[in-house]
């Protein structure tokens, strides 16, 4: 797709759901362990749990689970019995739990005020908005590609509402790589320590441990996930 188009529509999905993820709200209780959560980039369910990881500002090692894909679907079938996304583990309470709302509900009441914000409050209408959003990028982030999983899994720094980041995100979930998510939207109190990692407040921010690289830029990031881990032509 051409880079400018490319940007545009993953505006508009951000701009479709009101930029919600791109501020930290009130926080709570702090996990001891990252959060684990099992989705694909394109389902507009998953999109409400990635907006409430980003306000509440809580890490989760993320397992794609794109249509087709044969690793991590699997699992959560063997887990919880069905191929239901989103699906969220918690080390922290031996909570697994399945259903947007009731996620989004577990997460605020454990891990912020207990408040949903009005984004994620509006029922179906909610549901409705992250749908409609999804509609400037169908099929983006919902498909698996055929590629090499990595013996590491991958680090990204990223918030929900950037558009840039959502780019790299789709590449991550139709290669089916799993990463460690890195929430650091506007208020974060993990910035300091990124910028004092990476140099600049500056996302997305990838960094593989299995070849030492780190680097941003969406493009650039892209090119390399498909260079390293895509199928080779």
């Amino acid at each position: 797709m051409n880079r400018i188009l490319d940007v545009a529509t993953s505006l508009a999905v951000t701009l479709g759901r009101f930029a919600h993820g791109m501020q930290v709200g009130r926080l709570g209780a702090r996990p001891e362990l990252p959060l684990q959560l099992y989705e694909f980039e394109g389902c507009p369910y998953c999109r409400k749990v990635r907006e409430a990881l980003s306000v509440l500002d809580l890490d989760a090692d993320v397992f794609p689970c794109p249509k087709n894909g044969p690793r991590f679907r699997e699992q959560v079938k063997r887990r919880g019995g069905k191929a239901q996304f989103p699906f969220l583990v918690d080390p922290n309470t031996n909570i697994e739990m399945y259903e947007s709302d009731a996620i989004v509900q577990y997460l605020f009441e454990r891990y912020g005020d207990g408040k949903l914000p009005v984004p994620l409050a509006l029922g179906a209408l909610t549901d409705l908005s992250a749908q409609l959003a999804g509609i400037w990028r169908p099929g983006f982030g919902a498909y698996w590609e055929r590629g090499r999983p990595p013996e590491k899994p991958l680090e990204l720094w990223s918030f929900e509402a950037s558009p840039f980041c959502r780019i790299v995100r789709e590449k991550l979930c139709t290669l089916e790589l799993p990463y460690r998510l890195h929430n650091v939207a506007k208020g974060s109190p993990g910035r300091d320590a990124f910028v004092r990692r990476s140099g600049k407040m500056m996302v997305p921010w990838l960094v593989d441990p299995n070849t030492g690289q780190a680097m941003f830029e969406s493009a650039e990031i892209v090119r390399y996930l498909d260079e390293n881990y895509g199928e080779k032509k």
